[in-house]
């Protein structure tokens, strides 16, 4: 058996006593230790919380509990049950609002979510100014909503407004746009789309550079067209991102009111009253805020099934 020696000590050294630990003084717990090196994350944190609670959770919460009662401001509320949401859904605005809605959704999705994937495409090919273009699609976002919204008004105009002009010099026939029941709606997702469709295409933009090359390359040597390229290498490798913002696309386009509201004001013939439209209307003009919370609470649900079914659908293992 192999015996392990002592470590040599000289004759005449002093003996080596350990190091005696200062009274008092312990050693953190690594939970102790892990807390104090990450205060700063947590003091971050608590801070986003309480802006969510104070900004968003309490006015939600709030907003549900006066569904049930009849506010009205200066008064004290008083519990009436279902009586708010039995009000709102015999409101004859309340089935054209929902189907407003919808409608400019659907519309949307046609209309609004394929433009900015094509747009992204293109500015993905080029060579040159490629910086140029991007912003020049970008430039929409960064103008307030509502100029956005009054410039558009204008571009609308059925006498000298732009769009009409244009027709007019290409001899063709001209619109009522937004003076049009049947054109109205349509005439907003156009202004939607082009107002808030710059930051998609970035997204769509920075997904489609993370693609490899060597695909494309592989796809070209079987002898793919673009067409093809497109739908066997592109759509599938930016799945994920097509899903995620066809659902933010979808809540989004379910809450427009910034185009209804100063382009037509619900106009003409209640063609494009919306639901959060619908809700201005009973907080502020009507000064019914229990209706308008009753409202805000069937959107929400609609929603929150929305969300849940959708991801339900497009959820994978990974």
């Amino acid at each position: 058996m192999k015996t392990v020696q002592a470590p040599h000590r000289s004759a005449g050294a002093p003996p080596v006593t350990p190091e005696p630990r200062p009274a008092g003084r312990r050693s953190a717990s690594p939970f102790a230790r892990r807390l104090s090196h990450q205060a700063r994350a947590y003091g971050f944190l608590i801070g986003g919380l309480i802006c969510f609670a104070l900004f968003s959770w309490y006015p939600a919460i709030r907003a549900v509990i006066i569904a049930f009662q009849k506010y009205t401001p200066g008064s004290a509320p008083e519990w009436v049950g279902t009586d708010n949401f039995t009000q709102v859904f015999h409101d004859p605005e309340f089935g054209a609002a929902w189907r407003n809605t919808l409608t400019f959704t659907l519309l949307a999705l046609l209309i609004g979510f394929a433009v900015p994937f094509v747009m992204a495409l293109v500015l993905n090919e080029l060579r040159h100014a490629r910086s140029f273009f991007r912003v020049v699609v970008y430039l929409p976002v960064m103008i307030p909503p509502v100029v956005s919204a009054l410039l558009w008004k204008w571009f609308y105009d059925p006498g000298a407004g732009l769009a009409n002009e244009a027709l007019r010099f290409l001899h063709l026939p001209t619109s009522n746009w937004t003076n049009g029941a049947d054109t109205a709606l349509l005439s907003l997702v156009i202004v939607a789309t082009w107002a808030n469709m710059g930051g998609t295409v970035l997204i769509y933009l920075a997904a489609l550079q993370g693609i490899p090359g060597e695909l494309y390359e592989a796809a070209e040597l079987d002898g793919a067209n673009i067409w093809q390229r497109v739908r066997h290498v592109t759509i599938p490798q930016t799945r994920f991102i097509i899903l995620m913002l066809m659902l933010l696309q979808i809540i989004a386009t379910m809450q427009v009111f910034t185009e209804p509201f100063v382009i037509t004001g619900g106009g003409p013939e209640n063609s494009t009253v919306t639901i959060l439209y619908l809700i201005y209307k009973y907080a502020f003009l009507y000064n019914d805020f229990g209706g308008a919370c009753a409202l805000s609470v069937m959107l929400l649900i609609v929603l929150s099934l929305f969300s849940a079914l959708y991801l339900r659908l497009t959820r994978t293992d990974d």
